[in-house]
């Protein structure tokens, strides 16, 4: 999650982030570059299978790097024509969460309107937009959440009169411990409530 404060009222931007009365974050959704990248790895795979599948039916040569027309369709080519549209799918699948930016978003706290605002995109549909609106005298507390082992989790969320603990760090990669501490401790002090789970 990258965070960045901002400004109200005609404040010079280098004044003190203490003195500001919103606290704007950013959050990354599925728009990283590990999502990109798997997405291209998947997306040539799965083409290439593809291709190599339709090239043994054919007796064709679709590819650059090898002549697939050698193989016997039944089984090689089908199985690999069948490797090819399952790789595709996945691919198609990566690429529209990219496009969707599925879990991106930003936090909204406004000390001087007492509102706060959790916004993601989903995916497409009648919940596409989630937007959770609250009272910033109704939070009781921020809580950091640290999990390690084969699937570690560090995140933070606000602890609000009412509801369940709402979810402010991005989903995927966990954040530093530093940085999980650091973006934990600014968001108490801005809104002026302790913070658990340290």
């Amino acid at each position: 999650m990258t965070a960045s404060t901002t400004t109200t009222r005609g404040e010079s931007p280098n004044s003190d982030k203490s003195t500001s009365n919103v606290l704007h974050q950013k959050v990354l959704g599925s728009r990283r570059f590990s999502n990109y990248w798997w997405a291209t790895v998947v997306s040539l795979g799965g083409t290439g299978f593809l291709l190599a599948g339709i090239s043994s039916y054919l007796k064709i040569n679709l590819l650059i790097v090898s002549d697939p027309t050698q193989l016997a369709f039944v089984p090689q080519g089908l199985v690999m024509g069948l490797y090819g549209a399952a790789g595709s799918l996945l691919a198609l699948y990566l690429w529209l969460t990219v496009l969707w930016n599925v879990g991106g978003g930003y936090n909204d706290f406004n000390r001087e309107n007492g509102t706060i605002t959790i916004f993601r995109w989903g995916y497409p549909g009648k919940n596409r937009r989630i937007q959770i609106d609250s009272s910033t005298e109704d939070v009781q507390s921020v809580r950091v959440e640290v999990k390690e082992g084969l699937n570690p989790r560090r995140a933070l969320y606000l602890r609000v009169k009412g509801r369940r603990d709402i979810p402010l760090t991005r989903v995927g990669q966990p954040l530093s411990l530093q940085e999980l501490e650091v973006q934990g401790a600014e968001l108490a002090r801005f809104l002026g409530v302790p913070l658990e789970g340290l």
